[in-house]
């Protein structure tokens, strides 16, 4: 790395030339890191409000295309792998940094902080994340019920196959509720960091090690099934119609994953927005995050 580059990094992470928290940046499905219509217009806005601030958004793979790629095919928990060794490689970050997740970069992320000892996310905001899962084909709502309901019982016929899990990254957050056993011992990302299988007490202190954890939900969303998995709830267990909240569910009950504590101490934010997945007012977004967590 070039010194005079790594020294303005550093100066940058002490808030020297800038005095707003570096941000980090995780795309969604079919997206990448840097596409000027998507992240890259995204970043550009960013700067824009907040009058100047250090940017890493993560690109899995040696270019564009490959982070595309990647966004379906590359195992999760490998992503993290890498991220974790590259965000804890940038100085501009040492002293902390807040996180934006898009759609499954928001649990990405999440996993991230819980499974990377050597970061320091302050404030996480996931947006549109499916923190329960996915149990739907994105857009199936414009299709008759009956359609949809047999697309996702065929899906699930398939996706717990561990051959499938390694090679499709969305099979590794499918979250079938018929079968909640299955899925919780063969979801390979997400039964994972739910803590479905087992209790790692690292990941309730990582998670817990966060100052806010804002999730925003968007009200008109086609693409995430239920919606309600965007606020960490889901369909009660057994069949697929009625959902629960977050707070009425066993992880929030028996306090898996260290959610009711966080909640009891006010980290967790719900936030909901008009609009389809990821479609949200710039004025919107400056005033309820940027305003109140990124600043």
């Amino acid at each position: 790395m070039n010194t005079l580059y790594f020294f303005l990094l550093v100066v940058l992470s002490n808030g020297v030339l800038s005095e707003n928290t570096p941000i980090v940046l995780w795309h969604g499905m079919g997206d990448s890191c840097c596409f000027s219509f998507s992240l890259g217009a995204f970043q550009k806005k960013l700067n824009e409000s907040l009058g100047g601030v250090y940017i890493y958004s993560i690109q899995i793979g040696n270019n564009i295309i490959e982070d595309v790629e990647n966004s379906f095919f590359k195992y999760p928990l490998d992503q993290l792998n890498e991220t974790c060794e590259t965000l804890s490689a940038d100085p501009a970050l040492v002293n902390g940094f807040n996180a934006i997740g898009f759609s499954q970069g928001g649990q990405f992320l999440r996993g991230l902080v819980q499974r990377c000892p050597t970061i320091k996310m302050k404030n996480l905001i996931t947006l549109g994340a499916q923190h329960q899962g996915v149990y739907g084909l994105p857009r199936c709502g414009a299709l008759p019920f009956e359609i949809c309901n047999s697309l996702r019982k065929i899906l699930s016929q398939f996706a717990y196959n561990r051959y499938v899990q390694d090679i499709l990254v969305q099979a590794t957050y499918w979250h079938d509720p018929i079968n909640e056993e299955t899925y919780k011992h063969e979801s390979a990302y997400l039964g994972e960091i739910n803590n479905e299988r087992n209790i790692n007490q690292d990941y309730i202190e990582r998670l817990q090690s966060l100052e806010n954890l804002v999730m925003v939900k968007f009200i008109n969303d086609t693409m995430v099934q239920p919606v309600e998995s965007e606020w960490f709830g889901f369909y009660k267990p057994g069949q697929a119609i009625e959902t629960e909240t977050l707070q009425e569910s066993s992880l929030y009950t028996d306090d898996r994953l260290g959610l009711k504590k966080m909640d009891e101490e006010s980290k967790l934010h719900f936030l909901e927005v008009e609009g389809d997945h990821l479609r949200f007012p710039w004025t919107w977004f400056e005033e309820n995050i940027i305003e109140k967590f990124l600043k």
